[in-house]
């Protein structure tokens, strides 16, 4: 089968590389599964680039989402278990923790759903109690993680705030359903945000970015609002001034999504029936922005680890270079 696999450490356009190897072999509690889709998520960068907190050893094939298809035909959404990762024809992963993919969405769609809509839905309801009529604020919001929380506050009742850099990201978040989009790269963020709420700042703020992304947040935030961390796109970790939060009495709140996975399972599978539900009635539906064949998978990594892609990259493998399935 074809795989793309890494070597040493380094950015992903120089380090991937496509190889003729044999389909994994499934270990206890695993599945083999062809790969109709997987995704291309940041954590793929960074473990490309050896920053991530996972480690797999050397070589291994990176992807860690996708829609895959059991022997017996069934369409499913997968994390694969690494060092066998999603960029392949087949990768493996665990069986009990396979879920359904929605009929609402095709397999591009599918592939997207699981790690920025989960992790979504649980910082915004899990951990902040996002409610109706509350100001939601995102910080990246036309990217895949930005994108689907996008969707989820909507789809909670919130009036939404999006954070974008460029014109044509301004564009994606207005059709993502942004109530007020700010373009960072030409406006002052934290004035825009004062003037859109009348000076009463937002309720909760979304953010995957850190850095300046966080400074900003910390002087937007609302009384008794909450700031959910959930990454550091930026590259730039922030130190929170505690004596502040005690000041405006806010809160500010770390999400790592995937110890619900080990911590309690069953919320991630309740969770899977909410986003489901959202997706059937057409509240949700992934933002995937390219379709790239299996062959394209490096490049399409490097544009996301550039940050000049909106919404999600998806390797789908069963398409020709010419865009045909």
């Amino acid at each position: 089968m074809q795989a793309w696999q890494v070597h040493e450490n380094g950015e992903p356009g120089e380090v991937m590389r496509p190889t003729d190897v044999a389909p994994p072999t499934p270990g206890d509690g695993q599945v083999l599964l062809r790969v109709r889709a997987a995704n291309i998520n940041f954590p793929d960068v960074l473990m490309v680039r050896g920053h991530y907190q996972v480690r797999p050893p050397l070589p291994f094939t990176p992807g860690v989402e996708i829609c895959g298809e059991t022997e017996d035909g069934r369409r499913v959404i997968a994390n694969p278990a690494l060092p066998h990762g999603g960029f392949a024809e087949y990768a493996l992963a665990d069986a009990a923790a396979l879920l359904p993919a929605p009929d609402s969405l095709d397999d591009a769609e599918a592939a997207a759903l699981h790690i920025g809509y989960q992790t979504g839905w649980f910082g915004l309801h899990r951990r902040a109690h996002l409610e109706a009529g509350e100001t939601l604020l995102v910080h990246a919001a036309a990217g895949g993680v930005g994108s689907a929380a996008v969707q989820l506050g909507k789809a909670a009742g919130a009036t939404v705030i999006g954070v974008v850099g460029g014109a044509e990201k301004t564009e994606v978040a207005r059709k993502l359903g942004c109530d007020v989009v700010i373009d960072r790269r030409s406006e002052d963020v934290v004035a825009a945000v004062k003037e859109a709420t009348d000076g009463r700042g937002v309720d909760v703020i979304y953010d995957p970015v850190g850095g300046e992304a966080y400074t900003q947040s910390a002087k937007v935030v609302a009384f008794e609002g909450r700031i959910v961390v959930v990454g550091f796109a930026s590259g730039t970790i922030p130190s929170p001034s505690l004596n502040h939060a005690l000041v405006k009495n806010y809160s500010v709140l770390g999400l790592h999504w995937g110890l619900y996975n080990t911590k309690n399972p069953k919320l991630v599978q309740h969770c899977h029936e909410q986003l489901t539900e959202l997706a059937a009635r057409g509240a949700i539906k992934p933002l995937v922005s390219e379709r790239v064949p299996l062959g394209g998978a490096a490049a399409a990594v490097q544009r996301v680890a550039d940050g000049v892609t909106t919404g999600r990259v998806v390797l789908v493998p069963g398409l020709t270079e010419g865009g045909a399935a």
